[in-house]
């Protein structure tokens, strides 16, 4: 394929795929130090934090979804060269996540009781004590990081991802050093982890929606306060935002209800779990930036209906996922004992840690990117329900169901339910490379 041809150079595809590993490292390094700062103050309290994040994620994953499909539809858009139509699906997404998450903020608080009491199973009452204090403050940044993700799948679709970058940057800068203060400086609990957060997230939002405001950019939003819905392109969005939202939100509501299951092995299995999501999340985050990447450059493709230049970058993209990972799995094992030591977890907690560590690392250098990377292949080319259904059937077979007959009825405890998530990826990589071999995923553009 000539390298005229190519709707992407080998430059256009660094120069987005570096930021978004920056930007993903970041979030990483900062869940890390937010962690090991919350440590200091006891294990009840990285429990406490810890299930909260986990609900958290059920809704931030859902926004990022509805995000994703605004951006494939710009994405499409700009590919087949309708650039007044991509520019009004920006305006209809940043408005309409911006709405909808502010009602998602009410329903939290509302059922904040409901979580606390039922979701997050047999729990001591410090570690409820936490939970309480931190959900309270966390669930205010709801609609600021649901607006932060919509403003930059904007911008990732115009194939900018340093803007992102440059934003998220400052984001975590002022999340970290919050912590330092509060944590450090003032001795405070979970708090000391909340009120950063918020206020970076709200850092995030108003940077991201003011450079969106200038209109000389490819893709940007009125500066005005009237919304006109445009149910037209509102349908396309969630065409692809529902059912990926849905298969989002089904995983983080199958990992609610593990994070149950695993809070009756005791503190130190909900403490060694957390560590290991948080470690697990560095060793699969060339993948994620990779997944990214997808989006972007495939549903370009897609609207200028050239399929070749899709399965060529398709195959180039997994290639790099699959470098990566291996650089990234090798690194996390080489640095896991003295990171352990830092977070004062027990014995017993430890070990875990390092067995399900290699675990999950192993398993993703083989299989990761067939399970993760390549649906979003699909996604971006329109074909959504059938990455959503594979998704979900493979979640609530594998992970949830054979975590309790793992974990529980076979006694392997934790360590059972982080081998019953990877069974979750082999089956996913199956259903994923037969369909994409089949060639059903084309044809099913939204534009």
């Amino acid at each position: 394929m000539g390298e005229k041809k190519l709707l992407f150079s080998n430059k256009a595809l660094v120069n987005l795929i570096i930021p978004l590993i920056i930007e993903q490292l970041l979030a990483m390094l900062v869940g890390l130090a937010d962690s090991i700062m919350i440590a200091n103050v006891g294990e009840s309290a990285v429990s406490g934090v810890s299930l909260v994040d986990g609900c958290m994620m059920l809704l931030i994953n859902a926004f990022t979804a509805l995000a994703t499909g605004g951006a494939v539809v710009a994405g499409q858009w700009l590919g087949s060269e309708d650039r007044e139509r991509a520019t009004e699906s920006a305006q209809q997404l940043i408005w309409f996540i911006t709405i909808l998450s502010v009602i998602v903020m009410g329903l939290v608080y509302f059922y904040r009781n409901a979580l606390l009491f039922n979701v997050f199973g047999q729990i001591t009452d410090e570690v409820r004590g936490y939970a309480r204090v931190y959900l309270l403050i966390v669930t205010a940044s709801i609609p600021f990081i649901a607006l932060y993700n919509g403003g930059s799948a904007v911008f990732r679709a115009m194939g900018d991802s340093k803007t992102p970058m440059s934003i998220s940057i400052k984001m975590n800068m002022i999340n970290v050093i919050g912590n330092a203060i509060l944590i450090y400086g003032f001795h405070r609990g979970a708090e000391g982890v909340a009120i950063p957060t918020l206020v970076s997230r709200m850092y995030a939002a108003f940077a991201v929606i003011i450079l969106l405001l200038n209109d000389k950019l490819t893709l940007h939003i009125k500066k005005t306060l009237h919304y006109k819905p445009d149910f037209g392109i509102i349908k396309k969005i969630l065409y692809i935002g529902v059912p990926y939202g849905m298969e989002n939100s089904m995983f983080q509501l199958g990992k609610i209800l593990v994070l149950s299951l695993v809070s009756t092995f005791g503190t130190y299995a909900i403490a060694a779990n957390a560590v290991c999501n948080v470690l697990a999340g560095f060793q699969i985050l060339p993948g994620m930036a990779a997944g990214l990447a997808v989006t972007t450059v495939i549903s370009r493709c897609i609207g200028a209906n050239d399929y070749d230049q899709a399965r060529y970058y398709t195959r180039k993209l997994h290639g790099f996922a699959w470098a990566g990972l291996l650089f990234s799995v090798i690194l996390i094992w080489l640095v896991m004992p003295p990171i352990l030591k830092i977070y004062n977890l027990s014995p017993e907690a430890t070990e875990a840690a390092r067995r399900i560590m290699y675990l999950h690392g192993g398993s993703a250098l083989l299989i990761w990117p067939l399970s993760f990377t390549l649906p979003s292949v699909f996604r971006a080319a329109g074909d959504i329900k059938f990455a959503m259904i594979v998704a979900i059937v493979s979640m609530w077979i594998c992970r949830v169901v054979f975590s309790y007959i793992l974990g529980r009825n076979i006694g392997l405890g934790v360590f059972g339910v982080w081998i019953a998530m990877i069974m979750d990826w082999a089956a996913r990589s199956v259903c994923f490379v037969i369909r994409y071999k089949s060639g059903k995923w084309k044809g099913k553009a939204v534009v």
